[in-house]
């Protein structure tokens, strides 16, 4: 799936790039502290719809109906309060439906322990070496900066379009994808789409999926000096767990070869527990939330009906739980999976561009094991992929970075996949 070299059109495209321009735009969108369903989120969007205005593009902004979109079918829940949200979307001149959308969400998850940064501020977006560092840095207001940066280059350098580009900047990825699936309410389309989420330099065609499970499980309170005589919530939950790490194993057999060298990309997590509420009483109570990792092709439906079974089976087991059985819900994000045919046109045009823009092989093809907005826009009938600047394995972490050269690198790849699928002319 090597290209065929680069076109003079294309050498005097990729010659206005504004690196500088580019980072110090990462700079600024990092210094937003758009954590997901805060004000700062909505900041971000107003600022982004600023500068595809800017550029000439047609602008649509507009704000979250989220009444309607919690009432719409295939809803992919939320996990933060939200009492607003925008979308933004940008689109160049051209003929028909835009051949190429550029998408990247805007919010971030929130910091964590602060110790955990060193003194730094988690949102100064510092430079250090080649490396920028801030929450969102890598995931991914680096994508969102190098998808601007394409329509930047590509204006600066005279170009107009064929076909058109469209720019989707997204709120609420981090938690469910509302503004995804909000944008393709509204009735965004286009004939491809590449999300610039981190993939070191991997052409992602297919994502796994992930859903937000709640365990709660009832015990029997008592003094804590006198324990025999209740029975303790978070002791109870212990044959549950057993169960689930049993049921992550099955779950993992026979894994798609896309994802080889990942032995779990199926995993089931717990990320929450909360049991009691004083420390002398043996606890009453215990919630578990966590995430449970769907399989590629999957029906969420399926994976959850696996997972109750699953607990049930583990209740049934045991004698308390037998009589107490555990109640499962399914709050919060539900992200299903994702892919593109890999016979698609634009797996093989993302692929030449990289190898022509960069002089390197053709990028490896593989899936990444947690949810993302791809699954929106395959569902709506997108053809889409992830290719973006970033090391995943940084994202969500403290001290959070991307590497400069590999933004650049990118975005310039981008910038060569515009001119060919959307016919940019001087």
């Amino acid at each position: 799936m090597g290209g065929g070299g680069l076109s003079a059109v294309e050498r005097s495209a990729l010659d206005a790039v504004d690196e500088t321009a580019l980072i110090e735009d990462l700079v600024q969108l990092v210094r937003v502290p758009s954590v997901t369903g805060t004000d700062a989120e909505s900041d971000l969007q107003a600022r982004c719809a600023g500068q595809l205005v800017q550029l000439g593009l047609d602008v649509d902004a507009w704000r979250l109906d989220l009444d309607m979109v919690r009432a719409a079918p295939g809803f992919p829940g939320m996990e933060v309060p939200r009492t607003e949200g925008y979308g933004v979307v940008g689109t160049t001149e051209g003929q028909g439906p835009p051949a190429l959308v550029l998408q990247g969400h805007v919010d971030v998850v929130p910091t964590g322990d602060l110790a955990r940064w060193a003194g730094v501020d988690p949102f100064c977006g510092s430079i250090q070496g080649r490396a920028l560092r801030g929450r969102g840095a890598c995931d991914m207001k680096a994508g969102v900066a190098a998808n601007v940066a394409v329509v930047r280059a590509l204006r600066s350098a005279g170009f107009t379009f064929e076909r058109p580009l469209a720019i989707h900047c997204v709120v609420g990825e981090e938690d469910g994808g509302v503004g995804a699936f909000a944008t393709m309410l509204r009735g965004h389309r286009g004939e491809a789409a590449v999300i610039t989420e981190p993939t070191s330099g991997t052409v992602v065609t297919a994502a796994a999926g992930a859903l937000t499970f709640r365990i709660e499980i009832a015990g029997r309170a008592a003094h804590g000096s006198t324990r025999t005589a209740g029975f303790s919530a978070f002791e109870a939950f212990f044959p549950i767990h057993r169960a689930l790490r049993v049921l992550e194993s099955a779950r993992n057999r026979g894994r798609d070869r896309l994802f080889a060298g990942n032995d779990l990309p199926y995993a089931v997590s717990i990320g929450m527990v909360r049991s009691g509420d004083w420390s002398s009483s043996v606890p009453d109570r215990l919630v578990a939330d966590g995430r449970l990792g769907v399989r590629l092709d999957e029906d969420p439906r399926d994976a959850r009906a696996a997972f109750e079974r699953a607990v049930a089976a583990a209740a049934s087991r045991d004698g308390w739980l037998r009589d107490h059985p555990p109640v499962v819900t399914w709050p919060g994000g539900q992200f299903a999976s994702g892919r593109i045919d890999p016979n698609h046109p634009l797996v093989a045009e993302i692929a030449g561009s990289v190898a022509d823009s960069t002089g390197r092989p053709s990028p490896p093809i593989a899936a990444v094991p947690y949810g993302s907005d791809l699954r929106l826009y395959a569902a709506a009938g997108i053809p889409t992929l992830h290719y973006g600047p970033g090391d995943v394995r940084l994202a969500h972490a403290p001290r959070e970075e991307v590497d400069l050269d590999e933004l650049i690198e990118v975005t310039r790849s981008l910038v060569v996949l515009a001119v060919r699928r959307c016919g940019a002319r001087r």
